[in-house]
């Protein structure tokens, strides 16, 4: 069974919890990229996505100078790299969430994401399974 650690992004652009809105924005514009890992010295703190600047900083109306940690998600679902892609599929599909950071010991070693199963022809359709779950309308949950 193939195992989150061989499919994800490693190698990940971080900020930090002292790095405002805008400067975060810039930074996934110049990538990219819609979320990027919140670290505090060397230990995951977080994730900011492009959905939290826009409903947590743009439209309640917090400046652009306003500090990552206001902003981003602090209670994270992450995984090892030894989970398996399936079961990362299913906490995707069950979280409502299209990425997961893949830590040990707290430390971020890269992040896997819907991305990264498309890219693959992964047996069950696990991207597709999880896609079309996250991709149901939630008005009670943050979709990242």
């Amino acid at each position: 069974m193939e195992k989150v650690g061989e499919i994800m992004t490693e190698n990940v652009e971080t900020c930090s919890m002292l790095d405002n809105m805008y400067e975060v924005a810039v930074k996934m514009k110049e990538l990219n990229v819609g979320a990027i890992p919140v670290l505090d010295g060397e230990k995951l703190a977080g994730i900011i996505t492009d959905r939290d600047i826009v409903i947590r900083g743009t439209a309640e109306k917090n400046p652009g100078s306003s500090k990552v940690e206001q902003l981003m998600t602090k209670d994270l679902i992450t995984v090892t790299p030894d989970t398996s892609t399936k079961e990362a599929a299913k906490l995707m599909a069950k979280h409502q969430i299209r990425r997961l950071p893949v830590v040990e010991n707290n430390k971020l070693l890269g992040i896997i994401s819907l991305g990264d199963f498309a890219v693959r022809e992964l047996t069950d359709d696990q991207a597709g399974d999880a896609l079309s779950e996250i991709s149901e309308t939630n008005y009670n949950g943050v979709q990242h």
